[in-house]
């Protein structure tokens, strides 16, 4: 680096010679330490006099020390988010780094003018991890500009990467990894090792955000402020807003209605559960889910107690909180689906030569498959450990997570409810029969006026546009649930803009979901087109994608004339299935080649007219 120019009020050349010798020996972190020094500084050799021109005469009693402004580097906090976790802990980061004094900028990726990114100083991702190491669904656009070829060089930006990912999946945290190892071979500098947390995040990120506001912040140098706020101004002040209600702090339910939607002789049990949020001051818009804190079955709590051999009152630390074993197995801990990191802890416990096998990533393929068909259960059955004890049985366990599920209804039609369309899980495995843990404890255990504890999980990528606007909307099974939401609102509000749904399901007479309300949207006018693809009605199987194809002509006009695409259902095959339809509707009826179609669904998606919802 070479010196700096001459510049500066007041100072001779031969101090200006010293600064520039300095500042040009600095590392990341100095420069910044130093401006709040030299800002102490300068108020030190202040005049008496210029303090009291300055400032009225303090009140001693209420006097308190407050941090000088400090001149940092540009801050960015971008996020990438399925379910608003890492949004949740953007906000957060950027509370803890304004009260040090600095003055970050929060955008969800999926908004972010990648342009901008050559200009970045100093850049915070917070990344959540969507099945195998894949992005969230909004956040494909910036993973694309960032893995490509028009990705600038980044050298002269500093960098942290906080993944957020669930274990179950060998690829943990892969998205938060895929970042942090892109920001790296673009040149940028990492502030921080990047950190990687499971679904008990929260014990994990608070540690990692003060660490980083700290190293971008230093404390500056303290002066005396005048208090600004008087004691009749705080008696005066208004009181807290009402209960705020979250997965931590759910809000207690009652359930209205609990009834099943398919028909004799299905396949599946798809069910329709209504919720009472009276007195909850809970608000939502159609797009939203609802999280559903659930709770383990009590016959599996059973078993593991009597496999184990513990009793049910063992006491158990949880999060610094004494409880019992059956409590903490019922509430606090998953004891369905094992992890990679329960077989590492069960091998050193029982040090079975099958489990540890196991380990390394060489052995993620047959990892996988063994925790496929294998529960916590048939673990514990086959490699006993004998005279084990609570507390270190559940430390292998990860915490118990809340479910999610696109909320069925609209506000505006079901005032203080919300209503949800759940399939129960059910299946064998080793010879039992298992139930997926919140189905299973909606469909056996939720009947009218028992109680559910719930939140609202805002999902702001799934949105209605403006009452013009054409909307087509493509779901299979459970995934139609929030365009049940979606054409609640758009009767009530009265709009006038075209809609298409597009559903899917495996049998006509048995699986036909809302059939009837579906009709009489079509009657109304509310609902313009329906097409639907009943996969188990014919010798050859038809689903939603293939109706798309037929009809490709139709999807590419409503496009064209500025509709807005909604895909909702499963993530492993609808939504690319789907996207591959899509993009050969487009290369046909644009006369596009396929690097063009791929870019004008892309765009669709950065404008927010091609959102999908996918699980």
């Amino acid at each position: 680096m070479s010196k700096l120019e001459f510049a500066g009020p007041g100072l001779t050349i031969e101090q200006w010679e010293q600064i520039s010798t300095l500042a040009t020996s600095l590392k990341p972190g100095q420069a910044l330490w130093l401006s709040g020094y030299f800002a102490g500084l300068n108020h030190s050799t202040q005049t008496s006099d210029d303090v009291v021109r300055s400032s009225p005469v303090p009140d001693v009693a209420t006097t308190a020390p407050a941090a000088l402004p400090v001149t940092a580097r540009t801050l960015t906090i971008l996020y990438a988010t399925e379910t608003g976790n890492s949004a949740g802990l953007a906000k957060t980061l950027a509370e803890a780094a304004r009260e040090k004094g600095l003055d970050p900028i929060v955008c969800d990726v999926a908004a972010y003018k990648t342009r901008k990114l050559k200009d970045e100083q100093d850049v915070l991702l917070i990344a959540s991890t969507h099945g195998e190491g894949d992005p969230p669904q909004s956040a494909k656009s910036f993973f694309e500009f960032i893995e490509g070829r028009k990705a600038p060089k980044l050298l002269n930006l500093r960098f942290a990467v906080l993944a957020l990912g669930d274990s179950t999946y060998e690829q943990y945290c892969g998205a938060g990894k895929r970042l942090d190892q892109r920001f790296e071979e673009l040149g940028a500098q990492r502030i921080e090792p990047r950190v990687d947390c499971d679904v008990d995040y929260e014990e994990v990120a608070p540690s990692w955000i003060a660490g980083i506001v700290k190293r971008l912040a230093p404390e500056p140098t303290l002066q005396p402020e005048l208090a600004t706020t008087t004691p009749a101004q705080v008696a005066a002040a208004p009181a807290p807003a009402g209960i705020a209600y979250d997965k931590k702090n759910p809000f207690t339910a009652t359930v209205i209605d609990n009834i099943v939607l398919t028909g004799r002789g299905s396949t599946k049990e798809t069910r329709h559960i209504e919720l009472s949020l009276a007195e909850s001051g809970l608000v939502y818009e159609p797009g939203d889910a609802l999280g559903v804190v659930a709770q383990n079955d009590p016959a599996v709590v059973d078993a593991l107690l009597e496999r184990l051999a513990l009793s049910a009152d063992a006491p158990v630390t949880v999060k610094q909180h004494t409880t019992s074993l059956c409590e903490a197995l019922t509430s606090a801990f998953e004891v369905t689906a094992a992890t990679p990191r329960f077989i590492e802890h069960w091998a050193d416990i029982t040090g079975a030569k099958e489990l540890q096998g196991l380990r390394g990533a060489d052995q993620a393929e047959a990892r996988t498959a063994f925790l496929r068909n294998n529960h916590v259960l048939d673990i514990v059955s086959r490699f006993g450990a004998p005279g084990i004890d609570a507390q270190t049985f559940v430390a292998g366990l990860r915490p118990l997570q809340p479910r999610l599920y696109s909320i069925a209804s609209s506000l505006a039609a079901s005032p203080e409810e919300a209503h949800l369309t759940v399939s129960t899980v059910r299946y064998d495995l080793n010879g039992l029969p298992r139930m997926g843990v919140a189905s299973g404890q909606l469909a056996q255990r939720a009947e009218p006026d028992s109680t559910l504890p719930v939140y609202i999980q805002t999902n702001s990528h799934f949105r209605l546009p403006e009452d013009d606007t054409p909307i087509i909307m493509i779901g299979a099974g459970t995934g139609v649930a929030p365009y049940r939401a979606f054409l609640q609102e758009r009767e009530a509000r009265g709009a006038d803009g075209r809609s298409w749904l597009v559903f899917g399901e495996r049998n006509f007479r048995s699986d036909f979901l809302y059939q009837i309300e579906w009709q009489d949207y079509l009657k109304d006018g509310v609902l313009s087109r329906m097409d639907v693809a009943f996969s188990r009605d014919g010798a050859q199987k038809i689903y939603v994608q293939d109706r798309l194809r037929e009809q490709g002509r139709d999807v590419y006009a409503w496009l064209e004339e500025g509709a807005h695409l909604y895909v909702c259902g499963d993530a492993t095959h609808l939504a690319p299935d789907v996207h591959a339809a899509l993009t050969e509707i487009v290369e046909r009826q644009g006369g596009l080649d396929r690097e063009a179609a791929h870019d004008y669904l892309s765009g669709l998606q950065r404008d927010h007219r091609y959102q999908l919802d996918v699980y």
